[in-house]
């Protein structure tokens, strides 16, 4: 067997790793696939790619490309989740902010540096139109986190999906003063280096087995119902997520990939530019 390391966000865009993985579909092939949540998200992901600590991530792309740039030794294999990611920003209930435009100059709660709660605030002070440079953070690591933060004011919006944080929204915790989506793909599944030089054929046979099951992972009978369950929402809200989520089976192209990475530059996100062969392996 072979012991491969794997994070992603306990969110329910990774259901079908958790259905692969209980159904033995990577036992069947000698792949000890370890799943481990990172509620932390993508900052804390990167570091882990970094650190050895995870093989694989099912990450945001935004992050991984920024973090690649960086000097993150791992390459993109796949696009996970090619439908955009809508961040809802969000108050707190009780707080005098009616708009997005009421945020401008306020401090955003971030999960860590480098998320994607913090790029996504660049995105938005973009599209408002603000200095990207005025824009002030406070560090919260969790949802939890953001709760305490936006409650007690040490932070004034946070921006989170939208559909992961409406139930706080639906509870009276959080109101949602607007969405934002990403101007690009959602998730994306990046390994590390050294693993994937030494393992190309397992990495071939982990994403084979995710892209059967993610094809298909609309037709499951009653998803919507397991989804609702598992992750706390409301049947209506997980069907609406559903008819907005398209999965992806395919590579990132060098097209695509120069597209956000020059979006990202636009943006003030990273200073500097990465290869696509720095960047992208095509397995």
């Amino acid at each position: 067997m072979k012991t491969v390391k794997i994070v992603g966000v306990p969110e329910h865009f990774n259901l079908p790793w958790h259905l692969c993985i209980e159904n033995g579909e990577f036992e069947a092939e000698n792949i000890d696939l370890q799943w481990n949540n990172i509620p932390e998200g993508t900052g804390k992901m990167c570091q882990m790619l970094r650190d050895g600590e995870a093989d694989i991530a099912v990450i945001l792309t935004e992050g991984i490309v920024k973090d690649i740039v960086a000097g993150n030794p791992s390459k993109i294999v796949q696009i996970y989740v090619q439908s955009p990611l809508i961040w809802g920003i969000h108050v707190a209930a009780k707080s005098e902010f009616q708009t997005i435009k009421d945020l401008k100059n306020k401090k955003v709660a971030i999960s860590r540096l480098g998320s994607g709660s913090q790029l996504m605030a660049y995105v938005n002070a973009n599209e408002q139109g603000w200095e990207t440079d005025d824009l002030k953070f406070e560090i919260i690591n969790t949802i939890d986190g953001a709760v305490e933060a936006l409650t007690n004011g040490t932070a004034d919006y946070f921006m989170w999906e939208h559909f992961m944080t409406k139930p706080l929204v639906d509870s009276g915790v959080f109101r949602r003063v607007g969405d934002c989506p990403t101007p690009w793909p959602s998730f994306v599944i990046t390994v590390r280096d050294e693993f994937l030089k030494k393992n190309p054929k397992i990495v071939e046979k982990i994403l084979e087995i995710i892209n059967k099951t993610t094809h298909d992972f609309t037709q499951i009978p009653d998803i919507d119902k397991t989804l609702s369950e598992l992750f706390h929402q409301k049947l209506e809200d997980i069907q609406e997520w559903l008819k907005l989520t398209q999965w992806s089976q395919k590579h990132l192209t060098e097209k695509a990939f120069i597209k956000i990475q020059n979006q990202l530059f636009d943006l003030g996100i990273i200073d500097k530019k990465s290869t696509f062969v720095e960047t992208v392996k095509a397995l």
